[in-house]
C-alpha cells in the first residue's frame, strides 16, 4: 500500500503485478457480460426492468464494487461507522468521533499567506475582473503562496495537507470568499490533482503534478455531457485512437474552472469503454477544441463552460489505468473529497451570514427595540449556530476518516446533503427574511450570491438522487446476502409472487429463506447494551443515546421495507429517500453531539443542544416546547452579543441604506 493525499488506502498502480495490469484490458462486466453481475443489475433483472436499464444501472453499480475493491476491507463501506452503525451489534461510538486537526507550521503559514491574499485583492477591489470573474493575478497570487498544491505530495512541489487540514482550511477561506475557496476543492479534490495522484503512474505524477501543485496548470474535471447528469452510462464523447494520439470528439457541459490553457480530467469512451484523460487544454480555440458559454446564474464568479471537442488530439500517454475498473471509479473516487469540501464551504458561508446577521440585528430598531432583542432574530441567530456547529462536526469526521483509510462513501454523502440544505435553509430562512428588503439590494450579501447558496443543492449530486445512493449502499451487503437467493430461486421456480400455503413454494424457498428468517428472530431478540458514549455534557449525551438507540432500530425496519416491496424497492423512491433521510439525521445528531462535547465554548454546547433537539423533534413528529423557544432565544441573545467563537474574525459588513435612528428605550 501507499498512502497518498486524500487516499491513504489506495493501491499505487506501480506495485501492481504485471498480471493485473493486463487484465486492465479486459471488458466491464455490463459490457459482455461474461463476469458476475452486479447486485443493482441482477435486482432489476429479477424485477422484470428491461435489459438495458439493468445493464446501464449494473454499470454504475459496477463502478461502485470497483472503487470499493480500492480500499483495504476495513475501510470499504460495509466496515465504515455509517453502515455499522445500522447493522452490526451496537454502534461503533468511536468510529464517530474526531480529534483536533493538528497543522504543521509550513502548511499553516502558506494558508495564512492564501487568506492574506484574498483580503489584499478584497480590500482592493482587484477581485474580480471586467467579466466578474476571479482575475488571473489572484490566482497566481495565490499560487506563489502554495495554495493549489495544498493536496499534492511534497515529492512533487505540493505541501502535503492532511485532508483534514485542508477541509478546515475550506471554512476558513469561505468566510472570505466562498468562490476562492471552491475552487480549492475544485482543482485539488475533484479536478486533476485527485485522479493523477491516486490512479497515476510514476511518469504521469512527475509530469502533471509539479504543474498542478504550483498553478502553472490550474485544473477540472470533466464528466457531465448535455445527455449525461446522474446516468452516466449515457456518455457519448469518444476517444479514437490514431497512431500516438487519441483524437476525442463530443461535448461537455458545467465545468467548473474551464480556461484555455488549463487541464481536465476528460471520461470519454475509449472502445466503448469510460475512461479518463488528463488533457492539457490548448492557448487557443481552433476547429478542433471550442468554448462554449452559457448564461448561468450560480458559480458566477468563475469560468463554468461547455468544451466542445472534434477530433482533438491527446497522447496516449495521458490515458489513466486504475488497478481495477474504468474510467466510472477514477471519477466517483474524488467526488467523497469534494462533496466534504462542499460541507466545509458551507459552514464557512454561513458563518459570513450570522456575522451580517448580528450588526444589523443590533442597527435596525422597530418600535424603540433593536431586533437583536426580539424573538424571532434570537431564535433564527440560535438555529443557525447549530446548523454551522452541525456542519464543522461532519467535515471534522468525516475529513478524518479520509485520512485514516475509509473511503467514506456514505459518511460524505451525509455531509454534503446536510451542509447544501443546511446553507439553502440558512440563507432563505434565516438570513434573508432578518434582513428584509435590503436582502435585495444590489452589493447585498444575499442578493449577490443567492444563487451561490442555493447551487450546492444540484452540484457534487442532487440532495434526493445522493439519498437513494446512500440507502443503496447502506442495504447493498444485506440484499445480496439475505434477498438475491431468495430472488434468484424464485426465477429459478418460475415463481411471480410466493405464497407461504403453497408447501410446493415453501419446498423451494425453505433453503434460501432461512438465513433471512434467522437474522430476523435474532434482530428482534438482541439485547442492545447502551452505547458507550465518553464524558460528555448531559444533554448532549442524552442526543448521542437517542442517535444510538434509532439507528440500531432502523436495521428491522429497513429490512422490513426491503421485504415488503422485494424487487419491486427500486421504484419505491419515496420510501427509499425516506428512510434513507432519517437515517442521516441520526448520523448527524451522533456526529454533533460528539464534536460539540469535545469543545471547551459552552456557546458551542449550546448550540448544539438546540441543534438536536430541533432534529430529534422533526424525527418524532413533535412541536417545539415553550422549553425549547427560551432555550434558543437565550442563545440567539447571547449570540447577538458576540458570544459565537470565531466570528470576531470575519470583517464587519456595511449597514445597507442606513438611515437616521431613534435612540431605543432603555
Amino acid at each position: 500500500m501507499t498512502k497518498l493525499t486524500g487516499s491513504p488506502s489506495i493501491i499505487d498502480p506501480d506495485e501492481t503485478s504485471k498480471a493485473v495490469r493486463e487484465e486492465q484490458g479486459a471488458p466491464t462486466p455490463w459490457q459482455d457480460g461474461t463476469q458476475e453481475k452486479s447486485f443493482a443489475e441482477v435486482a432489476l433483472e429479477l424485477g422484470g426492468k428491461s435489459a438495458e436499464e439493468a445493464r446501464r444501472t449494473g454499470a454504475i453499480d459496477t463502478a461502485d464494487d470497483q472503487v470499493e475493491s480500492l480500499f483495504a476491507p476495513q475501510y470499504q463501506t460495509v466496515n465504515s461507522p455509517a453502515h455499522r452503525a445500522v447493522w452490526d451489534r451496537g454502534v461503533p461510538v468511536g468510529e464517530f468521533e474526531s480529534t483536533q486537526v493538528k497543522i504543521a507550521p509550513e502548511i499553516h503559514a502558506a494558508m495564512d499567506n492564501a487568506i492574506d491574499v484574498v483580503k489584499r485583492h478584497r480590500d482592493a477591489g482587484t477581485t474580480y475582473n471586467d467579466e466578474g470573474k476571479i482575475t488571473d493575478q489572484v490566482m497566481q497570487d495565490l499560487a506563489d503562496v502554495g495554495y493549489w498544491g495544498l493536496l499534492v505530495d511534497k515529492q512533487y512541489g505540493g505541501s502535503g495537507a492532511p485532508f483534514a487540514a485542508f477541509a478546515s482550511f475550506i471554512t476558513r477561506m469561505a468566510t472570505v470568499d466562498p468562490t476562492i475557496a471552491g475552487l480549492a476543492s475544485v482543482h485539488g479534490c475533484i479536478g486533476a490533482v485527485d485522479p493523477v495522484s491516486a490512479f497515476g503512474n510514476d511518469e504521469q505524477k512527475e509530469r502533471f503534478l509539479p504543474k498542478l501543485a504550483s498553478g502553472e496548470r490550474l485544473s477540472a474535471f470533466a464528466l457531465t455531457e448535455p445527455c449525461a447528469g446522474s446516468d452516466l452510462t449515457a456518455l457519448r464523447t469518444e476517444a479514437v485512437l490514431d497512431g500516438d494520439h487519441y483524437l476525442v470528439t463530443g461535448e461537455k457541459l458545467f465545468i467548473t474552472n474551464v480556461k484555455l490553457g488549463r487541464t481536465v480530467g476528460l471520461v470519454c469512451l475509449i472502445d466503448g469503454k469510460p475512461s479518463v484523460l488528463v488533457v492539457d487544454l490548448p492557448q487557443e480555440e481552433s476547429e478542433q477544441f471550442r468554448l462554449k458559454d452559457y448564461g448561468l446564474w450560480a458559480l458566477k464568479h468563475t469560468y463554468n463552460r461547455g468544451m466542445v471537442f472534434n477530433k482533438f488530439p491527446v497522447p496516449v500517454e495521458n490515458l489513466l489505468k486504475p488497478i481495477k475498473g474504468d474510467g466510472l471509479t477514477i471519477a466517483y473516487h474524488g467526488l467523497n473529497l469534494g462533496r466534504v469540501s462542499l460541507c466545509a464551504n458551507a459552514a464557512g458561508t454561513m458563518r459570513a451570514m450570522l456575522a451580517n446577521m448580528i450588526p444589523w440585528s443590533q442597527y435596525r430598531v422597530t418600535y424603540h427595540q433593536p431586533i437583536a432583542k426580539r424573538e424571532l432574530v434570537q431564535r433564527r441567530m440560535g438555529e443557525l449556530s447549530g446548523l454551522i456547529v452541525a456542519c464543522d462536526a461532519l467535515v471534522a469526521w468525516c475529513a478524518e476518516l479520509i485520512d485514516k483509510g475509509y473511503r467514506g462513501e456514505m459518511e460524505c454523502v451525509v455531509a454534503k446533503i446536510f451542509g447544501s440544505e443546511a446553507q439553502k435553509h440558512a440563507a432563505i430562512e434565516l438570513f434573508m427574511k432578518t434582513h428584509g428588503g435590503r436582502s435585495f439590494l444590489h452589493g447585498h450579501l444575499f442578493g449577490d450570491n443567492v444563487h451561490e447558496f442555493l447551487a450546492p443543492c444540484i452540484y457534487e449530486g442532487e440532495g434526493e438522487m445522493l439519498a437513494m445512493a446512500f440507502f443503496k449502499s447502506l442495504v447493498k451487503h444485506h440484499g445480496k446476502k439475505y434477498f438475491e437467493p431468495v430472488g434468484k430461486a424464485l426465477a429459478a421456480a418460475g415463481i411471480k409472487k410466493p405464497n407461504p400455503l403453497n408447501p410446493a413454494h415453501i419446498m423451494k424457498l425453505a433453503p434460501v429463506a432461512w438465513p433471512y428468517a434467522k437474522w430476523v428472530i435474532g434482530r428482534r431478540l438482541m439485547f442492545t447494551a447502551a452505547p458507550a458514549l465518553p464524558k460528555m455534557p448531559a444533554a448532549l449525551r442524552r442526543h448521542a443515546d437517542y442517535a444510538c438507540q434509532g439507528l440500531q432500530k432502523m436495521a428491522l425496519e429497513i429490512s422490513s421495507t426491503m421485504s415488503k416491496f422485494q424487487l419491486a424497492l427500486a421504484d419505491r423512491q419515496c420510501r427509499m429517500e425516506d428512510l434513507s433521510s432519517r437515517c442521516q439525521t441520526l448520523i448527524t445528531v451522533l456526529a454533533t453531539t460528539l464534536y460539540a462535547s469535545r469543545q471547551t465554548n459552552e456557546v458551542l454546547h449550546e448550540a448544539a443542544d438546540v441543534f438536536c433537539q430541533n432534529q430529534i423533534a422533526k424525527l418524532e413528529g413533535e412541536r417545539a416546547t415553550n422549553s425549547y423557544y427560551r432555550q434558543i432565544t437565550e442563545l440567539g441573545d447571547v449570540i447577538a452579543d458576540g458570544g459565537f467563537p470565531g466570528l470576531e474574525e470575519i470583517d464587519a459588513y456595511e449597514i445597507m441604506m442606513p438611515y437616521e435612528k431613534e435612540e431605543p428605550e432603555e
